[in-house]
């Protein structure tokens, strides 16, 4: 990549030590993708923009081993966002890019599968990512500030609420008419005194259910039951292994400065030739996987990673199972750490990874199977700038998060409340990684934290989300570590989102500093006719209005509540499989105009649901019933069946019923779209 005349200059000031101070219509700190991709939408209006990395290698996560793009659904994300996974397809369409398999050879899988005519790929290898965004930086011009990093006490001038400029700790001083924070951590909004949170708010905060302390929900990525805690077995004087929280785990749902799990998404080879093996690390201390030995001890028998193929014979490598990748509990302090300090929870972060591959792969206490599959693999030495094969970025999965204009919440992720101000859709499973590793009533380790709550489908992101408080700061955004509560972050923090609100977000500072008004007197309107016009995403499916959930029904009959781990809203009704019509749910609109209406209705599947669930909808001809198989999938992840059209008057009405049912029916959501001629 070509250096710019802007960015020699800083380096040559920087080893004379002397200062230098640069003006730029728009300041990005963070060349994280969604830095990356602001810092080109910045371009497109026409704006002098530089983009500051901390480190020496841009794209964060994208092109630090996320290659298994979590997306959700892939119909919310257009605009540049897209435009990177075109230009993936692109890459790996050139006989050129596969030096380790042949293309034919490779199979996609996964919510990342490639369908059959899409231009786009969205499983790629962070060698690959980052030589697309160099490649874009160069037919761009894009300048790069690298190995600058902001100086936190003293680095953000301000004059009021508006920040004037950021300096360096090499002295570089950046003097901006609009910033944008596009990092994990959130340390130029932090230095500028805007309001944040650490960790997971209560429940009862924004009235959520899946926030603060969650073991109830904590049922995936745990232990075997039985697995003993303690040093000598049964006996608690010995003292807890290493990692656990004798603290935990609180109050359920109840707040705390628990943060979910980092770890590193290793990118893995199994080709002999381009295999690093896993090495012993020199630090190895063996007792810090006896929770690991005892795991599989009590039954445990599964590999516990997930390794995802990506192209040329490499893997993303994620957490699976209780005693996995993430490096549960040793996080807490790393959002407030200092630079030092962050190296250091990093350099743990690694050496407890590598010891566990080493350990997966070698040690005889772990079952032969899985060491025989384990040490098949290996780093890669074509992907990273360290010998070993092993990246720098780490999976910060959440660190600080703002309190802007607006928090998202639960509520706004399952439709409870709307977003008049889209400037982006979320789309994947409220997802947490656990928090805490801690010992049950019963004497046995368990880890808590764990959510993945899914079954609604795409909701907006409020231009308030990154906006922060006006008092606070009148010419700064923040895409990334945006205004969320916990579990609602755990939804947005996605690569493709995070990129999708940063190109909004350039677009919005792009037409404050055109008007000389602040961020937060920017009018919707335009904003959201300049996004759309750049292909944007902003109400994929959403009709507002006229969303009922099952709340909204009149019931007969006998009806139970589902677990709060599926369903449009989190949840859902069922009649026990009854079958004996006596059970109905009635959804009455009043509807804003006549019309010809499509129907939508979403539901839980499973195969214990009914394939014949009749739905009798009462339109201006009469009535129609469409009988709904509840046992299949909703094919394009929306969370929604359509049903049908029909002509509606000035009410439409759906009924539900378990009429010569043969499983259990499901009373869910239903929406009705109205149709443009």
């Amino acid at each position: 990549m070509k250096c710019s005349i802007a960015a020699s200059l800083a380096l040559l000031l920087q080893v004379t030590n002397l200062t230098a101070e640069v003006e730029y219509d728009i300041v990005i700190y963070g060349g994280t993708s969604a830095g990356l991709v602001a810092g080109f939408q910045a371009l497109e209006m026409g704006k002098s923009v530089i983009v500051i990395e901390p480190t020496q290698r841009i794209g964060g996560l994208t092109t630090g081993g996320l290659g298994q793009t979590d997306i959700g659904n892939k119909q919310v994300i257009d605009g540049l966002s897209r435009e990177f996974y075109r230009r993936v397809a692109a890459h790996y369409a050139k006989e050129g890019s596969w030096n380790w398999q042949e293309r034919s050879d490779y199979r996609s899988g996964g919510q990342s599968k490639t369908a059959a005519g899409e231009d786009t790929m969205w499983t790629f290898e962070p060698s690959a990512a980052l030589q697309i965004f160099e490649d874009w930086i160069e037919e761009t011009g894009l300048e790069i500030a690298f190995g600058q990093r902001l100086d936190r006490e003293q680095g953000v001038t301000k004059d009021g609420a508006e920040i004037l400029s950021i300096t360096m700790e090499t002295g570089e001083t950046y003097r901006g008419k609009v910033f944008l924070d596009t990092t994990y951590e959130g340390d130029l909004f932090a230095a500028s005194g805007v309001s944040y949170t650490v960790g997971r708010e209560s429940n009862s905060l924004y009235g959520e259910t899946l926030n603060g302390v969650q073991t109830r929900n904590a049922k995936s990525h745990n232990f075997v039951h039985g697995v003993d805690p303690w040093k000598t077995p049964g006996d608690p004087e010995s003292g807890p292994l290493p990692f656990i929280d004798l603290d935990g785990p609180g109050e359920e749902g109840e707040g705390d400065h628990r943060v979910q799990a980092y770890c590193f998404r290793m990118c893995l080879t199994d080709h002999p030739e381009n295999r690093i093996p896993f090495a012993k690390p020199a630090d190895y201390e063996e007792i810090c996987y006896e929770l690991l030995f005892r795991d599989f001890e009590a039954g445990a028998d599964r590999i516990p990673w997930i390794n995802s193929a990506m192209p040329n014979r490499k893997t993303d490598t994620n957490n699976r199972n209780g005693y996995s990748t993430d490096f549960i509990g040793q996080n807490y302090d790393y959002s407030e750490a200092s630079y030092e300090e962050r190296a250091a929870i990093v350099a743990r972060h690694r050496l407890y990874q590598q010891g566990l591959m080493w350990t997966l792969a070698n040690h005889p206490r772990i079952p032969e199977r899985v060491r025989s599959e384990v040490s098949r693999w290996g780093t890669c030495r074509d992907d990273f700038a360290r010998e070993d094969g092993w990246q720098e970025q780490l999976y910060i999965r959440e660190a600080r998060r703002m309190i802007g204009e607006l928090v998202m919440t639960q509520n706004h992720c399952q439709h409870r409340e709307s977003i008049p101000d889209s400037i982006g859709m979320g789309a994947y499973t409220m997802d947490s990684h656990n928090t805490q590793r801690y010992i049950n009533q019963a004497g046995h380790a368990r880890n808590e934290g764990d959510v993945q709550v899914g079954g609604f489908p795409p909701y907006p992101i409020s231009y308030r989300a990154i906006c922060p408080k006006r008092e606070e700061a009148v010419n700064l955004l923040i895409p990334v570590s945006l205004s969320a509560s916990h579990i609602a972050f755990g939804s947005i923090r996605m690569e493709p989102v995070f990129m999708v609100l940063a190109e909004s977000a350039a677009t919005a500072a792009s037409q404050a500093i055109d008007q000389e008004i602040a961020v937060q007197d920017l009018e919707y309107g335009p904003l959201r006719e300049a996004l759309e016009g750049q292909d944007q995403i902003l109400y994929h499916g959403i009709v507002e209005g006229l969303v009922l959930d099952e709340e909204d029904a009149t019931l007969t009959g006998h009806w139970k509540r589902g677990e709060l781990r599926s369903g449009y809203r989190g949840d859902y009704l069922h009649d026990s499989g009854a079958g004996d019509g006596e059970s109905s749910a009635t959804f009455r609109y009043p509807l804003p105009q006549p019309g010809r209406y499509e129907v939508w209705i979403a539901y839980a599947p499973n195969p214990n649901r009914a394939t014949n669930a009749p739905v009798v909808i009462t339109h201006s001809a009469g009535t129609a019933t469409v009988t709904v198989n509840q046992q299949e999938p909703i094919r394009d992840n929306s969370g929604f069946l359509s049903l049908g059209e029909w002509e509606f008057g000035e009410a439409a009405t759906l009924k539900v019923s378990n009429t010569d049912t043969d499983g259990h029916v499901i009373v869910d959501a239903v929406h009705l779209a109205l149709k443009e001629d």
